[in-house]
């Protein structure tokens, strides 16, 4: 199949091409209007008791959550002045119509909630605590964003906290990091392509599929956005792998498609044509199954009920698909209208060079061999190693968004801790909605949820029949895992009469962690059948993908210890320029899982490929183990420095999640290009020998007839069976 595909491109090159550019110029158009079809919430499990909670809430008394909070200071005059009262009552009446469900000034009577707190210690700076309207998250920032404008007070400085404030600088600084990405990653890999390819020419061919990739993507996310909640995150991981695998696609194609031309002369007939050919079914091959493994562990995010996950989902499996499909049509196209020509530009002291690397007995060929005199010790020094690194993995904990994942001259940041310094410690609260009690048994349900350890009040916030609202505070930041265990605590609590729901925002925080540790294991098994099936068509073993599996998971486990270890644990905080939050964002481990699964198949894929090759031909394990380590190590490296630049770009983000992100994966990426790559697989190889292409007889033979090996045009070597001694 990926031949006469190969052969086709050969023959309607230019056709291919104008086709893909005419696709491209018509998903620029349509996706440039991606952003106002995106959603900025998919934070929570709707059928989560948070959520319940809270549709309930709204459905009986409207919202009565603190989504807002403006505070209001003057170094001159104090909240009881009346020209301080007089400002801020002007900045209430202003408030748009429809974006506010309820707004509490601090000179509120007690009965609506007012006063109490609400004036700072000092008497120079009082808050006005709002409750937006609307039924989902994306409502409620919506009406923000319409609402906060209006809040501007004037003769008082003004700062606004709470989380929509947050989300609303998240979402603000995301997109500047995102251009900023953009700008910074972009030039630097056409330089840097430039210095591996030697020639202009071919320098610029990873930032035509690239471009392909993120202009593609972001059309079928718009596309999807018509019938489903798609985040806006989820450009931030079209471009991250858009660019990423762009980058490693086009430098496979291209540089085994410079490799095949140099082997022909200038007399054999159509030369470029040749090369294409074989070069789709070698490294084109390679590309077709590692955007399809890159893929299959995206979609492992779809299972999650987060809208946010699943938004990552969509965008990474268009970004990869479409850097595939680019890879495989227009790039082969553009290639064969270039022939030679793809070295036209080359660098003063490239001239004379020869562009093909296939040396056998390189740098990396003897690194290999050393690997191989000594596999048992190389495997156990790497593998402890690796663990030792990923141990603080196991004290893990978790938590969510708060204020402290921004900059600390982000404004909803500087706002948070203005509440701290001039209205006293933290506190969290949670929402207690009682259901079908009569008033003695919210009486007796008071009392209990005032015994629980740390809970320093429960207020009546509202009641309408037999619904009734409370409201518990207890000290201490919302995110902790002490608020989590006032939070379980509470749910434990049955009410004598009637049926309890707890909200709120640590509640949330729970039933994220809860959430997403039921679906893992889910997750966790999708992308492993997935991954062993696509290896297996790959190449035909069944203890090859078993390999992999492992050794993938080993690395990736050690980029979360370093994650949990910065992050978490709060080392390097100011090196790197971060609030230390005492735990891990809950969703960030299962998209860098997803994510990174699929990037480090992408070089393994690519590795054994060139190996599988070479042990058709001469069915000598340690030989094709060394040839394929040499001919793939000049070119993996070259990508997984491109790559490095690009995570590494988004790994300057303001926003700690990001920053996590991007860290994490350039961790797993140097892991996978060096250790895994360099010492791991051709040790483990060594070891397992001619059981490396092992397969039950029915399979093999299945795989000998349907399956897909580099250069299946030509006749493939018979597959010796496994010594058995």
């Amino acid at each position: 199949m990926i031949d006469r595909w190969g052969a086709f491109v050969a023959r309607r090159s230019l056709a291919v091409l104008l086709a893909g550019l005419a696709l491209t110029l018509a998903a620029a158009a349509y996706g440039s209007g991606v952003f106002d079809s995106l959603s900025q919430g998919g934070f929570d499990d709707p059928a989560s008791e948070s959520a319940r909670e809270l549709a309930a809430e709204q459905d009986t008394f409207g919202n009565k959550s603190a989504d807002v909070v403006a505070i209001y200071s003057s170094d001159e005059l104090t909240a009881g002045d009346p020209a301080f009262r007089r400002h801020v009552e002007d900045v209430v009446a202003s408030i748009p119509g429809g974006t506010a469900a309820a707004v509490v000034p601090y000179y509120a009577d007690a009965r609506s909630g007012g006063s109490a707190g609400m004036v700072s210690e000092d008497g120079h700076a009082a808050q006005v605590v709002i409750s937006l309207a609307g039924t989902t998250q994306d409502d409620f920032l919506t009406n923000y964003d319409e609402l906060s404008p209006s809040l501007e007070a004037d003769g008082l400085q003004t700062d606004l906290a709470g989380p929509f404030a947050v989300y609303n600088d998240v979402n603000e600084i995301t997109s500047e990091d995102l251009a900023r990405a953009e700008t910074i990653s972009m030039p630097v890999v056409v330089v840097l392509a430039l210095l591996i390819f030697g020639s202009l020419v071919a320098a610029f061919m990873p930032a035509l599929v690239g471009l392909i990739a993120m202009l593609g993507a972001l059309a079928v996310v718009r596309l999807l956005a018509l019938f489903t909640d798609v985040s806006v995150f989820s450009v931030n991981v079209i471009s991250l792998l858009g660019i990423g695998l762009a980058i490693d696609y086009a430098l496979f194609v291209v540089s085994r498609f410079r490799e095949e031309l140099a082997q022909l002369t200038d007399d054999v007939p159509d030369a470029s044509a040749l090369a294409v050919r074989r070069t789709m079914v070698t490294a084109g091959r390679t590309v077709l199954f590692s955007g399809l493994t890159v893929a299959a562990a995206l979609s492992s995010l779809l299972i999650f009920p987060q809208a946010f996950l699943r938004s990552m989902g969509y965008g990474g499996i268009a970004a990869v698909l479409i850097a595939m499909l680019a890879a495989l049509t227009v790039l082969p196209a553009t290639l064969k209208l270039l022939g030679r020509r793809v070295d036209a530009g080359r660098l003063p002291w490239r001239r004379h060079r020869p562009v093909s690397g296939a040396d056998d007995h390189g740098r990396w060929a003897r690194l290999a061999r050393g690997v191989m005199r000594r596999p048992v010790t190389v495997i156990v020094v790497t593998v402890v190693a690796l663990l030792v690194v990923a141990s603080p993995f196991l004290g893990a904990r978790w938590g969510s968004v708060d204020y402290r994942v921004l900059p600390h001259d982000a404004p909803a940041h500087t706002a948070a801790d203005r509440l701290v310094d001039d209205f006293g410690a933290e506190t969290s609260s949670a929402s207690l909605l009682l259901r079908g009690a009569s008033q003695d048994d919210v009486a007796a349900y008071t009392r209990e949820v005032r015994q629980v350890g740390g809970v320093l009040d429960v207020q009546p916030v509202d009641q309408q029949g037999d619904v009734t609202l409370l409201r518990a505070t207890w000290a201490g930041n919302s995110q902790t895992e002490a608020s989590q265990d006032v939070v379980r605590e509470l749910r434990d609590i049955d009410p004598a009469g009637g049926s309890a729901l707890v909200g709120g925002q640590t509640a949330n925080t729970v039933d994220l962690v809860s959430s997403v540790g039921s679906h893992l294991v889910w997750m966790g098994l999708i992308v492993v059948v997935v991954m062993l099936g696509l290896l297996f068509l790959a190449f035909g073993s069944v203890v090859l993908p078993v390999k992999a599996v492992v050794m993938n998971l080993i690395s990736i486990t050690a980029s979360f210890g370093v994650v949990t270890w910065i992050f978490s644990d709060g080392h390097l905080a100011d090196l790197i320029g971060f609030t230390p939050q005492g735990y891990l964002d809950a969703t960030n481990p299962i998209l860098m899982l997803a994510i990174l699964f699929g990037l480090s198949m992408d070089y393994e894929v690519f590795l054994l490929s060139r190996v599988r090759e070479q042990w058709d031909l001469t069915g000598d394990n340690d030989e094709a183990v060394v040839a394929g380590v040499q001919k793939t190590g000049r070119i993996i490296t070259s990508a997984a420095l491109l790559l490095g630049v690009v995570i590494g770009a988004f790994a300057l983000s303001g926003i700690v999640f990001m920053k996590m992100l991007g860290i994490g994966m350039l961790v797993a990426l140097i892991v996978d290009a060096t250790i895994v790559r360099a010492l791991l697989v051709p040790a483990t190889m060594k070891l397992l020998g001619r059981w490396n292409w092992w397969a039950p007889g029915p399979m093999r033979r299945w795989w000998e007839r349907y399956g897909f090996r580099e250069g299946a045009a030509e006749a493939p070597a018979p597959t010796p069976e496994p010594s058995r001694t």
